[in-house]
């Protein structure tokens, strides 16, 4: 049921002013799919960027339950994995870390290096079975931030030994923007929906075993970028999340909880007009969206409470 008729215009203007179109999402966990959301082109391909390493954290909890992966273990990242960035993908040095911690590094500030060697470790087809057990069939994965990467250096003509960032510095926009992985149909995709499908079932204990879904929520609860999704959430409201960068693309998706209890799970992609490396406009769009569909969704079931 789509509550977000009053709410879609003013979500379109939010997107609209900081020069962007965006897709949304939002629903309460917990609720079934026909139950109450607002929904602003929420069955329309996105690019995930490193969204997808949800993805990577829910094939990780479970292969941790499942014995299959001792998450004290300790394993090396080496040069391989510098490719920039934060995190073991910044270091100057290889090092030694365990995979929990990896995994945390991966989520908490979209460190590259820690989600390629976990995703090399766990392996694609780990990842592909959390899409089909979890039934979104329109969710694909095309490889880990190494693949993205690899592909954006081929598409402007780079070899392996290329500099990324100085072959992006050279192109034309014209040839940035036609880049692979920036078009959903040929990246890592997915739509609103099925990535609050994925939150649903990480807060309702479906997409693993349960302490295996209480890790990864643990885990994203400890992201430290504060400047989309939690902008516009008083600091009382939880926010577990993350993010996700390309050019042109800025997203979020998490579950925001409200000291009442009531967890409300959001996804918020956004396709800017510049390719200004920094938009705070944009960044701060996506916090001011999430809140204005999570605030009418509470305003519209105000009834409704935790186990309801």
């Amino acid at each position: 049921m789509t509550i977000a008729t009053a709410t879609a215009p003013r979500l379109a203007e939010v997107f609209a002013d900081a020069g962007a179109v965006g897709f949304l999402h939002a629903r309460e966990v917990g609720v079934g799919t026909d139950g109450p959301e607002v929904a602003v082109g929420a069955d329309e391909p996105v690019v995930l960027a490193s969204v997808f390493k949800i993805l990577v954290l829910t094939a990780f909890v479970r292969a941790v339950a499942a014995g299959e992966l001792d998450e004290r273990e300790r394993t090396t990242v080496t040069a391989r994995y510098r490719i920039g960035g934060v995190g073991t993908a910044g270091f100057a040095d290889d090092t030694e870390v365990s995979w929990r911690d990896l995994a945390l590094n991966m989520m908490s500030m979209s460190d590259n290096a820690a989600t390629d060697v976990l995703f090399h470790r766990l392996g694609a087809a780990a990842v592909d079975r959390v899409i089909a057990d979890l039934g979104l069939e329109h969710t694909h994965l095309v490889g880990c931030c190494e693949d993205l990467f690899a592909s954006i250096v081929a598409d402007l003509g780079g070899t392996p030994d290329s500099d990324l960032d100085a072959l992006l510095e050279g192109a034309t926009p014209d040839r940035v923007l036609a880049l692979d992985a920036l078009a959903p149909e040929r990246t890592t995709r997915s739509t609103p929906r099925e990535i609050t499908t994925l939150l649903n079932a990480l807060w309702t204990d479906t997409a693993a075993p349960a302490s295996a879904c209480r890790q990864a929520r643990d885990i994203m609860a400890r992201q430290i970028w504060p400047h989309r999704l939690a902008s516009a959430f008083p600091s009382e409201v939880r926010i577990a999340a993350k993010t996700g960068t390309l050019p042109t693309w800025r997203n979020e998706a998490g579950v925001v909880t409200y000291p009442d209890g009531r967890r409300f799970a959001v996804a918020v992609f956004t396709r800017a007009a510049s390719l200004a490396e920094r938009q705070p406009r944009v960044d701060a769009a996506i916090g001011a969206a999430a809140s204005l569909a999570v605030e009418h969704l509470r305003a519209a079931t105000p009834g409704r409470g935790p186990g309801s």
